[in-house]
């Protein structure tokens, strides 16, 4: 039997993965937040000011000095601004595109990055054969349907980045730092992303399925490059030179002309509008945390708000309440229609990851945590 206990300042449960709590029962998100208030971020700018001078023109007076993983998001056009704005770097962009269907707002925004900061931007868009195998596989046998994209998101531009020759490559935040996770160390380094939880490695051999057609082949890509390969890289987190905040990029991103999802879809399991707004059925990723953890996108986010002084606890419990345990019906359908899965086949795969340990059924038979964040 699990015993849940949630953060006494914000309503994270240490039933996130690689999450810590201290003495005092506050996350280690919260800490690492608090925190901040003894760096001194001036100097880690000029930090980041001399790695950019050491990188600069490499490729010559003209050519991509680094580069950027981006996916058209809020954190992408705060990033694209901070390295070819405030930096003066000549950056290439990379991005993976997943397949489902695109909400407008996801349509715009990528195309803004490229108009509004005039940028490059190389994209992949998956093999779609490959891609519904391997979710169905990932699906029913980790809970994990988007890995095959997490995985991209991260190893692809890894390997542009040596096809370019830009070692310096720039992701947003350090996930596991900022809200909670395995690989719980605030380095500048993104070496170790990989390490993060979000797109950990699957063996080879648990993929590959003749019956499938899932070859080694297929899988290139989602293979970190070697020792080797990575050691001619210095990818970094722009999280550890600067004041990360998810709410202030989106205000940046808003008034550069990034669109969230205000009059397009009110999510019902979330409690924002402007993070992951690209698609539509990728989002049940990001949902499946709540059956196997008993958190969802709703405790995500209030949680980060609570940091931020927008919330109050109270405030964000009675969020959480309401939208974490929903998994939004548009979702399902974009998911279903992509993957070939009744919706009735989906609800049992999905019944199946429910922690029993966390939730019980009540007298409708519906799934509910045994011990409540509002109990």
């Amino acid at each position: 039997m699990k015993n849940i206990k949630y953060c006494k300042k914000c309503v994270m449960p240490n039933t996130r993965p690689g999450i810590s709590f201290n003495s005092e029962g506050i996350c280690s998100a919260c800490v690492n937040y608090d925190n901040r208030d003894n760096i001194d971020y001036d100097e880690r700018f000029k930090e980041l000011e001399k790695l950019c001078d050491k990188y600069r023109g490499m490729n010559g007076k003209n050519g991509f000095d680094c580069a950027i993983a981006v996916s058209g998001g809020k954190d992408s056009h705060f990033q694209v601004h901070i390295m070819k704005e405030k930096l003066g770097m000549n950056p290439i962009l990379f991005t993976v595109e997943d397949n489902f269907t695109a909400t407008k707002a996801g349509a715009h925004n990528l195309k803004n990055i490229s108009e509004e900061f005039g940028c490059n931007i190389i994209s992949i868009k998956p093999n779609i054969k490959l891609q519904k195998a391997l979710m169905r596989k990932t699906f029913e046998k980790y809970g994990k349907p988007t890995w095959f994209l997490d995985r991209l998101i991260y190893t692809y531009p890894l390997h542009m980045s040596l096809k370019f020759n830009t070692p310096l490559l720039v992701y947003g935040e350090n996930v596991s730092f900022e809200y909670g996770g395995q690989d719980e160390k605030e380095v500048y380094s993104a070496r170790e992303i990989l390490k993060n939880g979000v797109a950990s490695d699957i063996p080879m051999e648990e993929l590959v399925d003749e019956k499938l057609g899932i070859t080694e082949k297929d899988l290139y890509l989602t293979i970190a490059p070697t020792k080797e390969e990575l050691d001619k890289l210095d990818p970094i987190y722009l999280s550890y030179f600067i004041k990360w905040n998810s709410h202030s990029n989106y205000i940046f991103a808003k008034n550069r002309g990034f669109h969230d999802l205000t009059h397009e879809w009110n999510r019902s399991m979330n409690a924002e509008n402007y993070d992951q707004v690209d698609s539509v059925g990728y989002l049940v990723h990001a949902w499946l945390k709540y059956p196997k953890f008993g958190h969802g996108c709703a405790t995500d986010y209030t949680s980060r708000y609570i940091r931020y002084g927008m919330l109050t606890r109270e405030e964000a419990i009675d969020i959480v309440k309401k939208r974490d345990h929903l998994l939004d019906v548009n979702c399902v359908r974009d998911f279903c229609q992509f993957t070939g899965y009744r919706e009735s086949e989906f609800w049992n795969i999905i019944d199946k990851f429910y922690d029993r340990d966390l939730f019980e059924k009540n007298s409708f038979g519906e799934w509910v945590l045994k011990n409540p964040l509002w109990k």
